[in-house]
């Protein structure tokens, strides 16, 4: 696997700002092993929290980056055949775990299209502070769990909502991502409200937002969260890959 093999799979469906924020930690550094499935570089330049990740691009290739610190530590040398099975091994041996695996979902270019072209629902608008009571009635009336998971807020960078007969159902709110162009969103939706189409039209609304102002909409959501892939599908996202980072409680 070569980086201009990934790239020119993931180019043609997906922007090169996407493309190129996640090939960038992979540009830099040594190639410790690759294949043609599986590549590992070591990275002097990650920060503290990458210093080990790994990431799956939809067409199954799988590329693991770390620092020189953490290749020590787990005891990569080079020349040395690996998998991702050893590799990982390795890791697992050296009590280096990584954080749970989140998908990410992006619009392609196509579907971007699609979006810019669509007007705003009016049962969606931007929320401000003058929203802060209905906003907090909306919070008090989910799990702790769902507030947790989805990581909404009214002071986040962008705020939409979704209202039924004035009363907020469901928001998303959005943040720049690690210093880059990316808009990380969460999303959350009443209870009672699921499965009537708001979260799909809040998420739009909130990604076409997201452009306008220059930024790509980020959708993050863990592995067996079914009900957030569906939602993704749903709102016109394409699965790019998955992403492992290493975890804060891993050891150093």
């Amino acid at each position: 696997m070569t980086m201009e093999s990934i790239q020119a799979h993931s180019m043609p469906l997906f922007s090169q700002a996407i493309s190129d924020f996640w090939l960038s930690p992979f540009m830099k550094g040594n190639v410790l092993y690759s294949d043609e499935v599986f590549m590992v570089i070591i990275n002097p330049e990650l920060n503290e929290d990458s210093r080990v990740m790994v990431v799956e691009t939809f067409d199954g290739g799988v590329m693991a980056v770390l620092t020189p610190a953490m290749a020590t530590k787990a005891g990569f040398f080079e020349k040395e055949e690996l998998s991702e099975s050893t590799f990982r091994q390795k890791l697992n041996k050296a009590g280096i775990t990584l954080h749970g695996a989140d998908y990410l979902f992006y619009f392609s270019e196509a579907e971007k299209k699609v979006l810019m072209q669509e007007s705003l629902d009016g049962v969606v608008r931007p929320l401000t502070e003058q929203d802060e009571v209905r906003f907090s009635e909306f919070q008090s009336s989910a799990s702790e769990q769902d507030l947790d998971d989805a990581y909404v807020e009214l002071d986040h960078w962008a705020v939409f909502g979704s209202f039924d007969q004035n009363r907020l159902v469901s928001a998303a709110s959005m943040y720049p991502w690690q210093a880059s162009k990316m808009a990380d969103l969460g999303v959350l939706t009443l209870t009672s409200y699921r499965g009537k189409g708001h979260a799909r039209k809040v998420v739009r609304s909130i990604s076409k937002y997201a452009y306008e102002q220059g930024y790509e909409p980020q959708y993050r959501c863990q592995l067996d969260n079914l009900t957030s892939v569906s939602l993704a599908k749903a709102a016109g996202l394409t699965l790019f890959g998955k992403w492992e980072v290493i975890s804060p409680n891993s050891a150093n």
